[in-house]
């Protein structure tokens, strides 16, 4: 009995090694789709847009803040309450605006790059059950701390090569 509990000992660490890793940097296999790149270019612009009319609504308030700077000596208590009062309205305006404008913005880069991701996570699933791998991890944005290249193996190509053949 202890003879085959040590031949199991002594076995068990190599059927770890048996196992096969990889490993993949996925934002330069993102970044290398058309689709990605398409999209990314509609999120900028559609970003840019939303910029733009907060840049226009911050630069309207502070042209009326600074009129009103100039003109609040002449005006009475009640107009200057009231004059106050609609700059805070223009200001709160503006900070609902940014934070739809975030929300929408969310919306959109979910709603046009998860079918991407999607598309992205089947094909290393593939790859991993075509290639009996046990793991596949992230190389790039500081996931591992070391991979040993001779252990295991850069997969970016073979998934590559998958996502091609999925269009």
């Amino acid at each position: 009995m202890k003879k085959v509990i040590l031949m199991l000992m002594l076995f068990a660490p190599l059927s770890i090694f048996a196992q096969k890793f990889g490993h993949l940097d996925s934002q330069a296999l993102i970044s290398s789709l058309p689709e990605a790149i398409r999209v990314q270019g509609e999120l900028e612009a559609l970003g840019k847009q939303y910029e733009s009319e907060l840049t226009a609504m911050q630069n309207e308030l502070q042209k009326k803040a600074e009129d009103y700077d100039k003109t609040k000596s002449t005006m009475n208590a009640t107009k200057q309450a009231e004059t106050e009062q609609s700059l805070q309205e223009m200001y709160n305006k503006i900070q609902q605006a940014a934070s739809d404008n975030q929300q929408a913005f969310n919306k959109a880069q979910q709603e046009k790059l998860g079918p991407i991701l999607d598309k992205v996570r089947k094909a290393i699933e593939t790859v991993a059950n075509n290639g009996k791998y046990v793991y596949i991890m992230e190389q790039s944005a500081g996931q591992p701390i070391y991979v040993n290249t001779s252990i295991s193996v850069d997969v970016t190509s073979e998934v590559k090569a998958e996502l091609d053949k999925m269009k």
